[in-house]
């Protein structure tokens, strides 16, 4: 398998999950009346980021992964999203970006030294393989479950097929 396949590809299959857990959580929303700032700014406890935080960083942690891969620009996203439309707009978007650098791109990218911030002004360099499986897969999918389990325990009614993507 290539580093390619062993990145991209996920993000964008996981992402794409993502996007249809929000759109179910959207029409729970509705359907039961809930103004939806409840969900979107729902949280596991009062010290976690709400959902529409971990959305952004899921995003973040797989664009600015494949940008550091392909050795182009990182992605810059405002975090200003207030909405399940905005929310959808930027899963899209990251997944537009991901998919406009070429897989020959990544080539050599899990020997390539990744510089990237761990806390406030201060950084850590690792090779892309370390980089993918210590920091880039764990940190999205950290965010993607965890904005799965909001709003499951929330009442949003999702399995573990909506977050596999095979529902």
């Amino acid at each position: 398998m290539s580093f390619y396949d062993g990145s991209a590809p996920l993000f964008i299959h996981t992402l794409t999950a993502l996007s249809k857990i929000l759109t179910k959580a959207e029409a729970y929303a509705k359907d039961k009346n809930i103004d939806p700032a409840v969900l979107l700014n729902a949280r596991l406890s009062p010290t976690m980021y709400p959902l529409t935080k971990q959305i952004q960083l899921a995003c973040d942690f797989s664009g600015k992964a494949c940008a550091r891969f392909s050795q182009t620009e990182l992605p810059v996203m405002a975090d200003n999203e207030t909405t399940f439309e905005e929310l959808q707009a930027r899963i899209a978007k990251v997944i537009g970006n991901i998919k406009a650098l070429p897989a020959e791109k990544y080539q050599g990218g899990e020997a390539r030294e990744i510089t990237y911030p761990v806390g406030q002004d201060k950084t850590v360099t690792v090779t892309g393989q370390q980089f993918l499986n210590h920091a880039a897969l764990p940190n999205f999918f950290f965010h993607c479950v965890t904005a799965y389990d909001i709003l499951r325990h929330n009442g949003v009614e999702v399995g573990k097929r909506d977050f596999l993507g095979i529902s």
